[in-house]
């Protein structure tokens, strides 16, 4: 009696999995994370074409570690500068940015 052949199908792999099976591509990330430049989360979020998008600022207080979030329009919007080796960063919507435990700026 013959055994059947059966041919797997190809698998789609994430960017993540991409990324991992790439060491050159994966060092490189690491590099740029540990010098301080981008967090893990930025630099996915800009390989996946969705930080364009955020335009949100995640700030950490300096007197207080208070974490504020600043939308477009506020007073102090165009002043507040990200420094994601601070743990700053950037939200694509406010629900984003109160889900991690962020508050909105009181201006």
């Amino acid at each position: 009696m013959r055994r059947r052949q059966f041919q797997r199908k190809p698998q789609h792999r994430s960017l993540l999995a991409s990324i991992a099976a790439a060491p050159g591509i994966t060092l490189g990330l690491l590099a740029v994370g540990a010098a301080g430049i981008m967090s893990t989360e930025d630099l996915l979020s800009s390989l996946s074409g969705t930080a364009k998008d955020c335009n949100i600022k995640g700030n950490i207080s300096i007197d207080t570690g208070e974490r504020i979030f600043h939308v477009p329009g506020q007073e102090y919007y165009t002043a507040t500068k990200i420094s994601p080796q601070y743990g700053e960063r950037w939200f694509c919507s406010e629900a984003e940015a109160w889900a991690a435990g962020w508050r909105k700026a009181r201006n």
